[in-house]
């Protein structure tokens, strides 16, 4: 749960900046939240997780 809390915070932000910038238009913000949300509902959905999970680990593991 707290890695999908994370990976929301950061995508969040990064559209905020892209949104702030200009390089991200309102509508196009609104197509790919909804994209996620229709993808959250599909049978991809398990297999989208457990790839965010591998490599949010993998990151986790690594050493700066």
């Amino acid at each position: 749960m707290a890695v999908s809390v994370s990976v929301v915070l950061l995508l969040l932000v990064l559209a905020v900046i892209f949104l702030r910038n200009g390089g991200l238009k309102l509508s196009h913000a609104l197509v790919c939240a909804l994209l996620g949300f229709f993808l959250a509902g599909t049978s991809m959905a398990p297999t989208i997780h457990d790839g965010v999970s591998a490599t949010a680990e993998v990151v986790g593991k690594l050493s700066p």
